[in-house]
């Protein structure tokens, strides 16, 4: 079913990975100039609402998004109990590869560069990723995110990537710190003022959405 977002209609698409069919969403506004992966984490999907914000800004903008389940229905059953396969970086990271492997077969998005948005731990996910693909991923951007979950993959990242974390969010900033010199590739750390983990301060999600808009028109739809 095709639903509307921002200035396009998303339709529904499904990837293969691991031998699972995993369900998406894919926005393709007109004359996209890039396409963004959204790496979800610890427990969320392709309906967070807090990622959905931010896609409907990039769709605006005229980014394409791909918002993608990393998760199977079954899988998701077992870890809303175990709470394991949220921090499976290993598992998450080959998914979000294989959306991008994905993105590079269909015809709507094959010639365009890909950004990837990692939130929690999907950020580890999305810098796994940008290290195994990085003829295909040209900027990441990671909200509230645990790039430090990434591990020695952070030394092979060398697509420009924006750490953004809430000034009151103090352990994970001090992770995202850690990270940020770890990164082998260019990358900035933005602190918005006053906000906590999941940003529900008013103005602060849409001041994450600004950032990693402006982030990848800087970054997307180059020569390179």
């Amino acid at each position: 079913m095709a639903e509307q977002r921002g200035t396009d209609v998303a339709r529904a698409v499904t990837v293969s990975a691991d031998g699972v069919p995993l369900a998406g969403d894919l926005g393709v506004p007109p004359a996209a100039r890039g396409v963004v992966v959204f790496a979800h984490g610890s427990g969320s999907g392709r309906f967070s609402p807090r990622n959905r914000a931010v896609a409907r800004v990039l769709d605006e903008a005229g980014l394409a998004t791909l918002l993608l389940d990393l998760l199977t229905a079954e899988e998701e059953a077992v870890d809303l109990r175990t709470r394991h396969l949220r921090f499976d970086v290993a598992l998450l990271g080959r998914r979000v590869i294989a959306s991008i492997d994905w993105l590079a077969a269909d015809p709507a998005t094959g010639d365009l560069d890909v950004g990837c948005f990692g939130a929690s731990t999907g950020a580890a996910a999305a810098l796994v990723a940008a290290a195994d693909r990085p003829d295909r991923v040209t900027a990441v951007v990671s909200r509230g995110g645990r790039p430090d979950l990434a591990g020695d993959a952070l030394r092979r990242v060398t697509a420009p990537t924006l750490l953004i974390v809430g000034g009151h969010d103090h352990e994970v900033l001090r992770l995202n710190q850690r990270a940020l010199a770890a990164l082998a590739g260019p990358a900035r750390l933005e602190i918005v003022p006053g906000a906590t983990h999941l940003f529900e301060q008013p103005g602060a999600l849409e001041r994450v959405a600004v950032l990693a808009r402006d982030w990848y028109l800087q970054h997307l739809g180059h020569d390179r």
